[in-house]
């Protein structure tokens, strides 16, 4: 799979001496037109794509499937095709790691317009995640908007625009 990009946080000035934890990740791009369907997260006020991280020996489209299913109540999953992969390294704040190496696989993917009920784990509740489907420009605007304004933003937000971005591009 191609690699879009690979991404170091402010803080990660090297990995020298470091203790790296690797986190294999999926996220999902599922689009209607201009419209994709995405999680709007109340607590950092941004939105992403959908998806999460891998369990043990999982394989990736499984994997990707569960999430989408899980974060969205999506249905009728189809026509999965890879979009790329998102590598970053960001501060890692659990014991005997520094630097957490996440590595996500993005899919394109068809669903159903209409979404079955959500099973989000309860800090994903908890932090105010709702699926919908939004224009992919809006999107982009809300969160660079969120990027040079936010006070509160996650360390996701950089990942989650730049991938919008290239989702709006590849459209024309």
């Amino acid at each position: 799979m191609q690699k879009l990009k690979t991404h170091y946080h402010p803080e990660i000035k090297t990995l020298e001496n470091k203790f790296v934890f690797t986190r294999l990740a999926t996220r999902s791009i599922a689009m209607k037109g201009e419209t994709i369907l995405l999680l709007y997260t109340r607590r950092y006020n941004d939105y992403s794509l959908p998806g999460g991280g891998l369990e043990a020996g999982e394989d990736k489209i499984k994997g990707m499937i569960r999430e989408l299913i899980e974060e969205t109540g999506a249905k009728d999953i189809r026509n999965i095709t890879p979009f790329g992969v998102y590598e970053e390294y960001r501060p890692w704040n659990k014991p005997n790691y520094d630097v957490q190496h996440m590595i996500s696989y993005c899919y394109k993917c068809d669903i159903n317009q209409e979404l079955g009920t959500p099973n989000m784990e309860k800090y994903e509740t908890n932090n105010g995640m709702t699926p919908l489907w939004i224009n992919v420009n809006d999107a982009i605007k809300h969160n660079e908007k969120i990027l040079a304004t936010g006070d509160k933003k996650g360390m996701s937000i950089e990942r989650e625009t730049f991938l919008l971005k290239l989702i709006a591009k590849s459209m024309h």
